[in-house]
C-alpha cells in the first residue's frame, strides 16, 4: 500500500513538471511577437526606424494584444481593463516623433504619470509605423479605402489617387466625415463645386508633399489629416482665391489613419493565434462646437 501511495506522488509529481513545462513553452513575449511581425511584414526591416519598443519590459508575457492609432492614456486604460498588455500603436505615446523628450522634462506630470501608468500594470508598448507605411498596398491607405469604400475608384497609376462619380465638395466632405467617424472635419473651397478627382494623404504628409499633389492637373481635392495652417492651409486658400478649382479636407490625423490600424489587427490575427488581438481605437480629441441658431 505504501508503495502504491509513494508511486502516486512520483506520477502526480512529474505531471506537475510536464504541466508547468508546457504552461513555460505557450508563454509568448512581446519581444517574440514583434520578431514574427517583422518576419510576416514582407518588406526589408530597417535598423533607422521609429518601430521600436517605447515603454515596458519585452520580455514581459503577452496576455492579448490592442492594436491602436495612437496609444492615449485613454486607450491604455481601456487595453488594460481588458487584460491586453501588449500596445501596438502607430503614432507616438510620448507626444514627439521619437518619443524622446522635446521641450519637455520626463518628470512632467503629464508624461511620468502616463509611463507609470504602463509599468505598474505590466504593460508594453511598441510603435508599428514605417514598415505598415512601407507595404503594397501602403497598410493604412488600404484600411481607409476600404472604410470610405473607394476600391473600385482607385487609379491604376497609384494609390493615393481616385476618380469618384461627380459629387460636390460639401457632400465630399460630409462622407468622409460620416465614414470615418469624425464629427470635426475643416475643409477650404466653395462647397458647390463639381468634385471627380481626388487625391489622399493620410497623417501629416508636410507641405511640400501636399503642395505638390494639389498642383496636379489630376486633383480637385486633397484629404489630409493634418497640417500647419501657415503652409498648405494658406496655399490652398490662396489657391481658391485665384479660382483654381482646388480645395482642401482636413479630416484629422486620427480619423485620417485609423481604419488602417483596423486593417492592421485583422492582419495580425492570421498569424497571432496564441493570444487575443483587438483593435482599440483612439477616440477623436476634437468636438464641434454647435452653430448659434
Amino acid at each position: 500500500m505504501q508503495n502504491l501511495v509513494r508511486m502516486c506522488i512520483v506520477v502526480l509529481a512529474l505531471l506537475s513538471i510536464v504541466s508547468a513545462t508546457g504552461a513555460q513553452q505557450k508563454t509568448t513575449t512581446a519581444r517574440q511577437i514583434v520578431a514574427e511581425i517583422q518576419k510576416q511584414a514582407s518588406v526589408p526591416w530597417n535598423s533607422n526606424t521609429v518601430d521600436t519598443f517605447k515603454a515596458g519590459d519585452p520580455d514581459t508575457p503577452v496576455t492579448g494584444i490592442a492594436v491602436t492609432m495612437m496609444a492615449t492614456m485613454d486607450v491604455l486604460e481601456r487595453a488594460s481593463a481588458k487584460g491586453l498588455n501588449f500596445v501596438i500603436t502607430h503614432e507616438p505615446t510620448f507626444y514627439a516623433h521619437l518619443d524622446t523628450p522635446e521641450g519637455l522634462p520626463e518628470s512632467d506630470p503629464v508624461w511620468s504619470e502616463k509611463r507609470a501608468f504602463i509599468e505598474k500594470h505590466d504593460m508594453v508598448v511598441w510603435r508599428f509605423h514605417d514598415h505598415w507605411h512601407m507595404r503594397q498596398p501602403d497598410g493604412i491607405e488600404a484600411g481607409v479605402v476600404q472604410t470610405l469604400g473607394w476600391e473600385k475608384f482607385q487609379s491604376p497609376d497609384s494609390q493615393f489617387l481616385f476618380v469618384l462619380p461627380q459629387t460636390t465638395l460639401k457632400k465630399l466632405a460630409e462622407e468622409i466625415a460620416r465614414k470615418l467617424g469624425s464629427p470635426v472635419v475643416r475643409v477650404i473651397g466653395e462647397p458647390s463645386m463639381g468634385v471627380t478627382k481626388v487625391a489622399f494623404s493620410p497623417g501629416a504628409a508636410g507641405f511640400p508633399a501636399e503642395a505638390r499633389a494639389l498642383e496636379r492637373d489630376d486633383v480637385q481635392v486633397l484629404l489630409v489629416g493634418e497640417t500647419r495652417e501657415w503652409e498648405t492651409v494658406e496655399y490652398a486658400a490662396d489657391a481658391v482665391t485665384q479660382h483654381r478649382n482646388k480645395a482642401l479636407i482636413v479630416i484629422g490625423h486620427i480619423p485620417s489613419e485609423q481604419p488602417g490600424m483596423e486593417e492592421c489587427a485583422r492582419w495580425l490575427k492570421r498569424f497571432v493565434t496564441q493570444v487575443p488581438v483587438e483593435f482599440v481605437p483612439a477616440q477623436q480629441p476634437f468636438w464641434p462646437v454647435a452653430q448659434a441658431r
